[in-house]
């Protein structure tokens, strides 16, 4: 599922803390993010369009909860970037990330890490 700029705001405070109301979540938002009530309202019904969020009551207000997990949500934005990017190929995306230079000794470490017990686990 193909998220928006404004629609991972919203959903990174969802996944921080649910159930939230639309206010709640606004009060959430960074500093930075000037949005109006209707504009989260309006966001807050296409994600729930979209199947990423469930929106109920209790009484007269609206809550809302995530449906699509933060690791799913990333794994979809992951297989977008790397069918546009690296033409569906994750070796080039690897060795990009290994080779650029703001990533430090210990994320490259850390990295190969993760690399090498992956490749551990799947020879066993």
């Amino acid at each position: 599922m193909k998220l928006t700029n404004s629609e991972w705001q919203l959903m990174n405070c969802l996944w921080e803390r649910h159930p939230a109301t639309a206010r709640g979540i606004a009060e959430r938002l960074p500093e930075d993010i000037k949005w109006a009530y209707t504009t989260i309202r309006t966001l807050l019904a296409r994600l729930a369009e979209k199947g990423a969020i469930r929106e109920y009551k209790e009484g007269n207000t609206s809550l809302y909860e995530p449906i699509l997990t933060r690791d799913n949500a990333r794994r979809s934005a992951l297989k977008t970037l790397v069918n546009q990017a690296f033409d569906g190929a994750y070796g080039p995306l690897m060795h990009f990330l290994v080779n650029d230079k703001r990533l430090s000794n210990e994320q490259r470490e850390a990295l190969t890490k993760v690399l090498e017990d992956q490749s551990e686990t799947k020879g066993e």
